[in-house]
């Protein structure tokens, strides 16, 4: 493996038992069970580690009413990782779910878009719907970390490391972003909450959750220019991701997968 082409790990840490209709505007004819599941992922080779997002902990899923599977901790060292030693962690937004642990990683530098931090402490969040997402303390420890220089902003596109970019989004929030990395089966993009569900991107149908439904919708299709293939797209929240790729190593069922190895035969048209 070269040093700009990576490995992919999803690491599911949490869940949280959902309707459909929950889960687009508009709700949802069908009115089923459609869970979500809360990942943080790992891109790494030999020469680097880097984490997107940090989940949120077992105090903020009780105050949610979240189920935690298994801590953020035990996921990210089961994969051979120190978090204190992780340099480089990408924040795609700062909702509780994505920027919940910044503890965790002690020593890392955090990666955002300049309009996230500014959505995150305007004049936006005087408003109950739009700050639902966030919780205070995780702004507060992102400002923390902005005031001893452990925060790198970025202004739409940038490059982290060869073969692995960030690329500004919005819809979601006003600084949402996705994460691009190079594999040995091309251009594999972290969507996050650019999409919650492969279904969204599928229907042209959106998150009820959201800054501005224009730059969602139309964020479906930068995803798609980012990847190699509409199926190289990995949403944030959707159980199909532990169905679709491979287990990380045995042991590993329902909680780590492989993002850069091939999905599994038939399960993806």
């Amino acid at each position: 493996m070269t040093d700009d082409m990576y490995e992919i790990h999803a690491i599911k840490y949490a869940r949280l038992m959902r309707r459909s209709p929950d889960n687009f505007i508009g709700g949802d004819a069908h009115d089923t069970e459609m869970p979500l599941n809360y990942y943080v992922w790992v891109v790494s080779n030999k020469e680097r580690s880097v984490v997107v997002d940090t989940g949120f902990n077992e105090p903020m899923a009780k105050k949610r009413n979240r189920q935690i599977v298994r801590p953020v901790a035990e996921g990210v060292k089961a994969l051979g990782m120190d978090p204190d030693k992780v340099r480089d962690v990408i924040i795609t937004h700062m909702h509780y779910d994505h920027a919940g642990n910044i503890p965790l990683f002690s020593n890392a530098r955090y990666h955002l878009q300049d309009k996230e931090m500014d959505f995150a402490t305007g004049r936006c969040m005087c408003h109950g719907l739009m700050r639902h997402g966030y919780e205070a303390d995780d702004v507060v420890h992102l400002v923390r970390c902005v005031f001893d220089a452990r925060v790198e902003f970025h202004d739409g596109p940038a490059e982290i490391a060869p073969g692995i970019e960030v690329h500004h989004i919005g819809g979601h929030t006003k600084g949402m972003q996705a994460v691009r990395v190079r594999t040995r089966r091309g251009w594999v993009v972290l969507a996050s909450d650019a999409s919650h569900f492969y279904a969204h991107m599928e229907q042209d149908r959106a998150f009820p959750i959201l800054y501005n439904l224009n730059d969602m919708l139309e964020g479906y299709n930068t995803l798609r220019r980012l990847a190699t293939s509409p199926q190289h797209i990995i949403p944030g929240h959707d159980p199909l991701v532990m169905e679709r790729y491979p287990v990380a190593r045995p042991g590993m069922e329902d909680w780590i997968v492989r993002l850069d190895a091939d999905p599994k035969s038939g399960l993806i048209a």
